[in-house]
Formats: C-alpha cells, sequence, structure tokens
C-alpha cells in the first residue's frame, strides 16, 4: 500500500514538473514567433484579402501534417512546388 502512495506521488511529481518545463517553453517560443511576426509585418505588405487565403492555406497544411511542415518544405511551395 505504501510503496503504491509513493509511486504514484513520484510519477504526479515528474508530471508536474515535465507540465511546468513545457509550458515555459511554449512561452518563450510564443515570445520569439511574436517578435519574427512583427518584423516581418513592418516589411511586408499584404491585404486582408491575401492575408485570409494565407490563414486558410497554412491551417490545412498543419491539418494535413498534423503539425510536421519543415521550412524547406514551405520554401519549395513556395517556389511553385
Amino acid at each position: 500500500m505504501f510503496l503504491s502512495h509513493t509511486l504514484a506521488s513520484c510519477i504526479r511529481g515528474t508530471i508536474h514538473d515535465s507540465e511546468n518545463r513545457i509550458a515555459r517553453l511554449l512561452f518563450k517560443l510564443t515570445v520569439e514567433l511574436s517578435m519574427m511576426m512583427h518584423v516581418l509585418a513592418s516589411g511586408v505588405e499584404i491585404s486582408d484579402a491575401e492575408l485570409r487565403r494565407l490563414c486558410d492555406a497554412c491551417t490545412r497544411d498543419v491539418k494535413t501534417t498534423s503539425g510536421r511542415i519543415t521550412f524547406d518544405d514551405t520554401v519549395h511551395c513556395q517556389n511553385g512546388g
């Protein structure tokens, strides 16, 4: 009985630590992504309609690839491939 309680507590602690680490890393990644978007937005002119089409296309890409999109694939797509 004691061992199972101790083991469960240890597993809960490990999962909690992992969740916290992932949350911190996601926050940092989101900050970097926001910075990149602001830099790009300041130098790119794009209409609202083009932006909506891009959002739709990106949403389809993420859904069909389950989020496994590489920079190489995106460059290939942008170059007509």
